[in-house]
């Protein structure tokens, strides 16, 4: 078995590469090539944790595996990042354990790059301008994967913490980029061609009014039963893509305005996969709402590990242990 550390994972996959695979394995999804599977998702009762395990299998490459991991709120102050998480990949023709990778930042990659793709098939190509809710340490990598799908040059953001905004403007900021740093939510999302939420937030952070015409949205945030970053309102009155139904519906931004009967599944115009592949339409007017249900799945995570793992044999790198 190759084991892969969270320190070579880092070197191992750029973000460029892993918007071109992730883009790669929706597509194939879309094709029926490749499958999510069913996705178990807890609160663990210890420690405000929250744990999952996805898995699923790409037949166009191929790959077969497992991400185990979640959200470990009060792990910051222990000196570790609150997402923890590792990928366990095997071999499809035999079935047997091939590799160990270390998914933290491969995580935050992955999430950033089915943001991008989504900005890069549903945002008016003009957009210039970028507003991010929630910045954390997903936010860089929203940023980062944002720039390689357009051209941003004004960046607006709120968070409640002064001290996430400051160190998410010093990097915009490095960047060549404007920055502003709002208090208000609102004017935040107003300025913005492209809206992107990544909260943990269990209650709606934009509203329906706050929205301007033509704008893009990545909700990237909920992933878990009770989580929501948008008001119901303003999902139905756009339109709205997904990663994987099932999920979009249950524990997705999506869920609040289902449970609601605001909308159902023939709202949904297509996965984003289906976009690729051109088997749905995007976005059909410039005046048009659109937003991506980013909840993420099994096969973003086995395909940068994948792409991680093919990468170390190719430099000689990792780590070879019998198992």
């Amino acid at each position: 078995m190759l084991v892969i550390p969270e320190i070579l994972a880092r070197d191992l996959v750029a973000i460029e590469e892993a918007l071109e695979a992730v883009e790669q394995t929706f597509c194939a999804k879309a094709r029926g090539l490749a499958r999510n599977y069913p996705v178990v998702r807890e609160v663990v009762g210890h420690a405000d944790a929250v744990f999952g395990v996805k898995t699923g299998a790409d037949n166009s490459v191929p790959f077969l595996g497992l991400k185990a991991g979640g959200y470990w709120p009060h792990n910051l102050p222990r000196g570790l990042t609150n997402h923890q998480s590792s990928t366990l990949l095997f071999d499809p023709d035999t079935g047997r354990a091939s590799a160990l990778v270390s998914a933290n930042y491969l995580t935050g990659i992955r999430t950033g790059a089915a943001s991008a793709i989504a900005t890069k098939h549903l945002s008016r190509r003009d957009s210039e301008s970028l507003g991010i809710i929630g910045t954390g340490t997903q936010s860089v990598y929203q940023l980062k994967a944002t720039l390689t799908v357009r051209s941003i040059k004004t960046v607006h953001a709120w968070d409640p913490s002064p001290d996430n905004l400051a160190a998410f403007g010093k990097t915009v900021t490095d960047l060549g980029i404007a920055y502003r740093a709002h208090k208000n939510r609102a004017d935040a999302v107003r300025l913005s061609d492209i809206l992107v939420t990544v909260t943990p937030s269990t209650k709606a952070l934009v509203e329906r009014d706050w929205v301007m015409p033509g704008t893009h949205i990545s909700a990237m945030g909920a992933d878990t039963r009770g989580k929501q970053e948008l008001d119901p309102q303003l999902v139905c009155a756009a339109a709205l893509f997904v990663d994987e139904m099932a999920q979009s519906l249950t524990i997705g931004e999506f869920q609040h305005a289902y449970a609601q009967g605001l909308v159902d599944e023939s709202s949904i115009r297509g996965s984003l996969g289906d976009v690729i592949a051109g088997t749905a339409d995007g976005r059909k007017s410039v005046e048009e709402i659109t937003i991506f249900d980013g909840t993420g799945v099994a096969l973003q995570d086995l395909v940068v590990a994948d792409l991680a793992v093919r990468r170390a044999i190719e430099k000689g790198l990792g780590f070879q242990v019998e198992f």
